[in-house]
């Protein structure tokens, strides 16, 4: 598996300007990475949980259907919650072939019953022989790897390397090997990996470092960070979350995913820009 190669934004910065940008980004992180946030965020999913599997679970399904209106995508994933008796570990190392019926009404846009069968499944058979979710991204990577490319990579591949595929389901676990900025699987590693005393994100995963991890790349987080001239590509791919990530990373080198919250905060928020 190939190591991405780093992408080094085109962007030069004053002194001033830097310094300016700096303090905003700062601030603007502070002021959404708050625990006001998480009841409007699909991360108050799993914040409804204690036990380490189940918030991987929640946050994962969470995650995954993260695409529309916020509203809209919490309370499906707190209705697929309910499918699991609302115990989501329990339920996925324990159901039967006959509880998987009760999901085959479930949708969420272009989220199929048969999607959630397979993925069920996959995380069925994975929890089986491991305790958490995080080795399943983790050993794909070393101290070495400059982002989590190979783990998102990794990752795709275990979920499709099954005795049976479906194959509409891969459009719904992205890859960077196809280009994609990945989006909703880089925001379920900022909410398990990134630490810090906020409540907000849980940092619960210790193997893979907040310096490792690449921006949640949407449409908002993308328009704020070409309005701030904090990105040039044009396109919400991976090179595009790498290099705002890399230019992120000339604020905090440890933590650049952190300004997420002020680039996504102020993007569904115009007038707080």
């Amino acid at each position: 598996m190939r190591s991405a190669v780093n992408s080094i934004p085109d962007i030069t910065l004053s002194k001033k300007q830097f310094e300016s940008l700096h303090q905003w980004l700062e601030q603007k992180a502070g002021q959404y990475n708050h625990p006001s946030f998480i009841g409007e965020d699909p991360i108050s999913v799993p914040h409804r949980f204690s036990k380490l599997q189940d918030i991987e679970i929640a946050g994962f399904f969470a995650a995954i259907m993260a695409w529309g209106q916020r509203k809209t995508i919490i309370n499906k994933a707190n209705e697929l919650m309910g499918l699991m008796d609302d115990a989501p570990f329990d339920f996925i190392r324990h159901h039967t072939e006959k509880d998987r019926k009760r999901f085959l009404s479930f949708k969420h846009r272009t989220l199929q019953p048969d999607d959630i069968l397979f993925l069920v499944e996959v995380l069925q058979q994975y929890y089986l022989k491991h305790e958490s979710l995080e080795d399943a991204f983790a050993k794909h990577l070393t101290i070495a790897d400059d982002d989590v490319y190979n783990g998102l990579a990794g990752f795709y591949e275990m979920v499709f390397d099954q005795p049976w595929i479906l194959e509409r389901t891969r459009k719904h676990i992205a890859t960077p090997v196809r280009k994609s900025s990945c989006k909703r699987l880089n925001m379920f590693l900022r909410w398990m990996v990134r630490s810090d005393d906020q409540g907000v994100d849980f940092g619960l995963w210790k193997n893979i470092a907040s310096s490792q991890l690449i921006i949640p790349l949407d449409l908002h987080v993308g328009n704020v960070a070409r309005q701030l001239q904090l990105l040039s590509r044009p396109v919400n791919d991976w090179q595009a979350a790498k290099e705002l990530t890399t230019m992120l990373k000339r604020f905090d080198p440890e933590d650049p995913v952190k300004y997420d919250f002020a680039l996504f905060g102020s993007g569904i928020n115009p007038s707080h820009l």
